[in-house]
């Protein structure tokens, strides 16, 4: 082969799901092996690694928004994505354009050789590639699945944080918060920060990080926050941070991920100086796209990748906070090895009116299988073929005042944030009757 394999992203991409026998096949010997081609010496930037079962998104996002504001040059990666590929590697703020990426895919099949790798491993490869070339100060890596044997821990994190462990992916992971934890307290490094951001962490977690000689943290422990009306405060040992503006990211729980970011940040203070107007900064520019993701209206529609029970719990939480004048409808769409009926017994008492969706592809899960879920609990649900059809049905019942829940799988929020100008072709139905 003379030249690039292929000459767009979509080429590249396609091919790439095709290239491996297995779509999820964990462990680091193939990534190790090309990036050692790629990039024989460690990286000469800072690394933060972030893993968990929720919230790694989020506190990508907020190290991403607070190291920018602090004047440091960041790579951001983080999968899956919402709208378009690119969207997973991020350099000062801004996507990826087409061409850095299949310059990056083409460096990748070159060093590869023979070795097949995965679609994730492919992205992984590129992100660490484009983020070298770019001279970032510092990347911020989110872990896919797990931990110890995700693409990402191939490269010895400065700083290791795990936001959270619940149940997830268990046919990978283990069948417990001690087995999961265990895998995610992988991305710790000896002698290097390791923050838990969890208030309950598994045994195995914590036995890893201490036999490691890992500079654990802890959440209540080594560092703690605390709400201050509409401000917060931070602390961990002689540090202090006070009249923190709330994060701009919706939900009551960001305070926590804002604070485990901070965590990280205090881990690193020496090779990663912040002064406290970064923080302040950081925290109120700060933005992610499809977590509690509010867009007001006659009908207030909120999307959430809510798509396993903690999160779809903390999804409820945020809604019980935001009170609704009218009735709440969701539009629901889970792959098939997430426990959807986890899920719905965290969101009891919430939803008025449901509308399941079938998600395509082979992990796809259908519309009438969650109805059936649904109706077993007690619950009006009506499935649907596709969140686009969901979407003006839900729309077309609603009225002023009511609010539309669009959460689940990526696949399932990623196609309603689409449709939202299409939306607004159709307005709600007249008030009803008092």
């Amino acid at each position: 082969m003379t030249g690039p394999r292929f000459a767009t992203l979509d080429g590249w991409l396609n091919w790439q799901e095709t290239l491996h026998p297995r779509a999820i096949d964990l462990g680091l010997e193939r990534v190790r092996a090309v990036l050692a081609r790629l990039q024989p010496a460690p990286p000469p930037h800072v690394v933060i690694t972030v893993g968990g079962t929720n919230g790694k998104g989020s506190c990508v996002a907020l190290l991403e928004a607070i190291l920018r504001a602090a004047g440091h040059r960041v790579g951001a990666y983080t999968s899956p994505h919402l709208l378009r590929y690119n969207e997973r590697i991020r350099v000062d703020g801004a996507d990826a354009d087409d061409a850095t990426i299949c310059r990056a895919f083409a460096r990748i099949d070159a060093a590869r050789g023979e070795r097949s790798l995965s679609y994730f491993e492919f992205g992984t490869l590129a992100a660490l590639d484009i983020f070298r070339d770019a001279g970032v100060d510092v990347a911020v890596l989110e872990v896919g699945l797990g931990g110890r044997l995700d693409a990402v821990n191939a490269v010895d994190a400065d700083a290791a944080l795990v936001v959270s462990v619940g149940i997830d992916h268990t046919d990978w992971l283990g069948p417990d918060r001690d087995s999961i934890g265990r895998e995610k307290a992988g991305i710790y490094r000896p002698g290097r920060p390791a923050i838990c951001a969890d208030p309950d962490p598994p045994p195995r977690l914590l036995h890893h990080a201490r036999q490691l000689g890992a500079r654990l943290l802890r959440v209540g422990l080594d560092y703690d926050f605390a709400r201050t009306g509409q401000t917060w405060r931070w602390w961990a040992g002689d540090s202090r941070l006070d009249g923190l503006p709330l994060p701009a990211l919706s939900g009551r729980h960001q305070i926590g991920n804002a604070a485990a970011a901070l965590a990280a940040l205090h881990g690193l203070r020496d090779r990663l100086p912040i002064v406290a107007a970064a923080v302040h900064a950081g925290l109120a520019q700060v933005r992610l796209p499809g977590r509690f993701q509010v867009f007001p209206g006659a009908v207030e529609w909120i999307l959430d990748v809510a798509h396993n029970p903690h999160a779809a719990a903390v999804l409820a939480d945020n809604l019980r906070e935001r009170p609704c004048a009218g009735q709440t409808s969701a539009i629901v769409g889970l792959l098939a090895d997430k426990d959807a009926e986890g899920v719905i017994r965290a969101m009891a008492g919430i939803v008025d009116a449901w509308y399941p969706v079938t998600l395509a592809g082979p992990r796809g899960r259908a519309g009438a299988e969650l109805a059936d879920i649904l109706r077993s609990a007690g619950a009006r649900a009506t499935a649907q073929e596709d969140v686009r059809e969901a979407c003006r049905s839900a729309l077309t019942a609603a009225r002023p005042g009511d609010r539309i829940v669009v959460f689940g799988s990526f696949h399932a929020v990623a196609p309603a944030l689409a449709a939202r100008p299409w939306l607004s072709h159709f307005p709600p139905s007249a008030p009803r009757e008092s």
